[in-house]
């Protein structure tokens, strides 16, 4: 039996520092989840093929996952300064959003999509690992926090452009307002970068003054030295192939769910923005409760069946009806694409057992990297005589795939089943 003593230092301005990341993660996905609306504008402004959108989707994230591992070592260098570089992260969100705003071309927005990357991957890395450090004894549940600030930021995101973008709704008198100043997708980006530097400042000051705990790592070679040590791991190898499936699976939906609802089904961008926010709602409640469940009992116990629930949900996409059935099908995903994410990540920090935890963390989202390719597949399914739901079947193949892998791992007892023992 193993039991985690936490210290009154390791206590002290923790509660804060969850309220600080979590309120700083919430912001990060309100820019996060608006774009691909955004982008879905963009692309019939320009005129791009279904294989181009799926070509910038994938470098957007393609950049991220490849430098989240730079920010996994900042992350161990500096654990002391994780204010600073999540102030970094969100400030770069605006600025390169604010770039985008003038894209004229599918070059220029390819060129910039590189950049728009850069900023959410600086985030993750030091704001998991600090809260990992933090909540030892309940970090399933700390990092499910976390996750549900994503959830609702993912959740407003949508709603905001949706709000702002919409000319052809006069009902409320919010959307009223909103249809007198509505906004070109161009113009909504542009603006964002106010708010983006406004919260940058407020999550640095918030964080200013909370103790932090440090990390053993001093120099690029431990940092290197712990990636070695990890990935020697069978478990952590196979939990990052399966982060890279799921990743592929999951960045496939999130591109082309708006582009099916608004292309196809003709559906205006309020619409869509609420069925993309009704995505994240159920995870809002979900998340935090699944965290717990994984703490308690184990991580596998409730990934497993999540993981193969999510697999067919994906598939029926394809097959269900526009109205009740589609509205339910988009809400029963949306309670697992982040609650998963978040268990995937706990699972590796038990897997590394304390060590190296921004390594860790830039080791499952740089493993998104390796999903990146999955919007340009189905980029290019979609634009045979397949037609768009083939991107549909395509994430459902492929999460359930991931599925079987995890199936497979022994993953580590929780705190919670080792003292239970």
């Amino acid at each position: 039996m193993e039991s985690v003593e936490v210290s009154p230092e390791l206590r002290k301005g923790r509660n804060q520092l969850a309220v600080t990341v979590t309120l700083g993660h919430a912001v990060k996905h309100v820019f996060n989840s608006a774009l691909p609306i955004l982008l879905t504008l963009m692309k019939g402004d320009l005129g791009l093929s279904n294989t181009q959108y799926g070509v910038i989707t994938s470098v957007g994230r393609g950049t991220s996952g490849a430098t989240t591992m730079v920010a996994g070592y900042l992350g161990e260098r500096f654990a002391n300064r994780s204010g600073l570089m999540l102030f970094i992260s969100l400030s770069m969100m605006g600025i390169s959003y604010f770039l985008l705003g003038f894209a004229p071309s599918f070059w220029w927005v390819l060129g910039v999509m590189l950049l728009v990357g850069i900023g959410p991957s600086l985030y993750h890395p030091p704001a998991i690992a600090s809260l990992s450090r933090k909540f030892p004894d309940r970090r399933g549940f700390a990092i499910s926090l976390h996750g549900t600030g994503g959830s609702v930021g993912e959740m407003l995101g949508p709603i905001v452009v949706g709000l702002l973008t919409t000319e052809s709704v006069k009902m409320a008198s919010i959307i009223s307002v909103t249809y007198l100043v509505a906004f070109k997708w161009n113009e909504v980006l542009k603006i964002s970068v106010f708010p983006a530097l406004i919260f940058a400042v407020l999550v640095y000051v918030m964080m200013r003054n909370i103790p932090t705990a440090d990390s053993d790592t001093t120099s690029i070679r431990d940092y290197f030295g712990d990636v070695g040590l990890l990935l020697k791991e069978r478990v952590m190898l196979g939990l990052i192939f399966v982060t890279a499936f799921r990743s592929m699976a999951q960045a496939t939906i999130i591109a082309f769910l708006p582009v099916y609802l608004i292309q196809t089904l003709y559906k205006d961008e309020l619409t869509t923005a609420l069925y993309m926010a009704g995505a994240q709602a159920t995870g809002i409640v979900a998340q935090p409760i699944m965290g717990w469940l994984s703490d308690k009992y184990g991580r596998k116990i409730v990934l497993v069946p999540a993981m193969s629930l999510l697999g067919v949900l994906y598939l029926t996409l394809s097959v269900a009806d526009d109205g009740v059935q589609l509205v339910l099908n988009v809400l029963a995903m949306g309670a697992f694409v982040y609650s998963l994410h978040t268990i995937f990540i706990a699972a590796a920090m038990d897997v590394a057992k304390g060590r190296a935890q921004s390594t860790v963390v830039s080791l499952i989202y740089g493993a998104s990297f390796l999903g990146t390719v999955g919007p340009v597949i189905a980029g290019l399914l979609s634009d045979t005589d397949l037609g768009i739901k083939s991107c549909f079947v395509f994430s459902g193949i492929v999460a359930l795939v991931s599925t079987v892998i995890l199936a497979g791992l022994k993953l580590p007892k929780t705190i919670n089943q080792q003292q239970a023992d």
